[in-house]
C-alpha cells in the first residue's frame, strides 16, 4: 500500500489514493495506525484522495485519534499540490469536495516553492453553527471558566470549530486540552491561544482537536484573525506565526470569504509492509 508524507508548515499527513484503502475495514483505527510516531509513518492526520460527484476530486481527512475532521487548511493545502505535481489537474484553481463544503485551492508560487492559496469560504459565526452551546448569535468574549480560571473565548467555525483565546498561559497545553472536551462543544473544538504582536500579526499557540499540540493549523489561523477584526485587534489581512511558519490570511469583509496562502511541501513517499497491513487492516 503505498503513501505520500507532506506537510504543510510542519502540519504533517499521510496521503492514500481511496483505492488502496478498499481493503480496510476501518478507516479510523487504521489512520491511528498510521499516524502513531514509534509504531507507524507518523503525523498529525491521514488524508483521502476520493472519489466525488460535486468536484473532481473529494479530501476526506482523518486525525491522530482516528476522528474524522470536517477540513484542514494545511492539509488541504498538500491534497492541492499532490494532486497538481502528478499532474491530476489541469488548472492551477480547482474545487475540492469536503465534509466542509466545497472549497477552491489555487496553485501558487512564493520566494521560489510551491505554494498554496485557498478560498476557505465564509466564517460561520452563529452559534448553534459552530457548535457552541452558548444562547447567543455571535460568541465573543464569552467568560470560559476551565481549571479554576476564566478565559474570554471568541468563538468561529471556518467548517470545523474553532476555541480562540487572546491570551497564552503557560500551561496552555493543559488548558487546550480542557476547552477541546468542554462541554459546551458537543464536537469538541480546536483552540488557539493568540498574542497579538500589532494590527497586522499575531503569534499561535495551536491545540488540535483529535491530535494535541502541533505546529499549524489552517483554519485555526483563519479563524484566528476573523476573532481579531470581531475583537478590533486585527486588521483585515495579516500575518498569522505559528510555531512552524507562517500563513497570509484576509478576510475582505463581513460578508466575504476568507482566503488563507501558505506553503505545502512533499517529504517522501513509501510504502507499507505487507506484515502491517495484515494487523491494521
Amino acid at each position: 500500500m503505498r503513501f505520500v508524507k507532506m506537510h504543510g508548515l510542519g502540519n504533517d499527513f499521510v496521503i492514500f489514493e481511496w483505492k488502496e484503502l478498499q481493503g480496510v475495514k476501518d478507516i479510523a483505527s487504521f489512520s491511528k495506525r498510521v499516524c502513531d510516531r514509534h509504531f507507524g509513518v507518523g503525523a498529525d492526520g491521514v488524508i483521502l484522495v476520493a472519489p466525488s460527484d460535486r468536484a473532481p476530486f473529494a479530501m476526506r481527512i482523518f486525525n491522530a485519534d482516528g476522528s474524522e475532521a470536517e477540513m484542514c487548511g494545511n492539509g488541504i493545502r498538500c491534497f492541492a499540490v499532490y494532486l497538481w505535481k502528478r499532474g491530476r489537474v489541469a488548472d492551477r484553481e480547482f474545487p475540492v469536495d469536503t465534509k466542509a463544503g466545497i472549497i477552491v485551492p489555487r496553485v501558487t508560487e512564493r520566494n521560489g516553492k510551491l505554494a498554496v492559496k485557498v478560498n476557505m469560504g465564509k466564517p460561520r459565526l452563529r452559534a448553534s453553527f459552530i457548535p457552541i452551546d452558548v444562547d447567543a448569535e455571535q460568541v465573543v468574549d464569552y467568560p470560559l471558566q476551565v481549571d479554576g480560571k476564566t478565559f474570554a473565548l471568541t468563538a468561529v467555525s471556518m467548517g470545523n470549530p474553532h476555541a480562540v483565546i487572546f491570551d497564552l498561559p503557560g500551561d496552555w497545553e493543559k488548558v487546550g486540552e480542557s476547552i477541546e472536551k468542554h462541554p459546551l462543544f458537543p464536537h469538541k473544538t480546536n483552540v488557539e491561544f493568540v498574542k497579538v504582536q500589532n494590527r497586522k500579526e499575531a503569534l499561535v499557540k495551536v491545540w488540535e482537536r483529535g491530535v494535541g499540540p502541533t505546529l499549524a493549523c489552517g483554519t485555526g489561523a483563519c479563524a484566528v484573525l476573523v476573532a481579531g477584526v470581531l475583537k478590533g485587534v486585527l486588521d483585515r489581512e495579516a500575518q498569522i506565526h505559528l510555531p512552524g511558519g507562517t500563513l497570509l490570511v484576509s478576510w475582505p469583509d463581513n460578508q466575504s470569504d476568507v482566503f488563507m496562502e501558505g506553503p505545502a511541501e512533499e517529504v517522501f513517499e513509501g510504502k507499507l509492509s505487507e506484515e502491517v497491513l495484515k494487523v491494521w487492516k
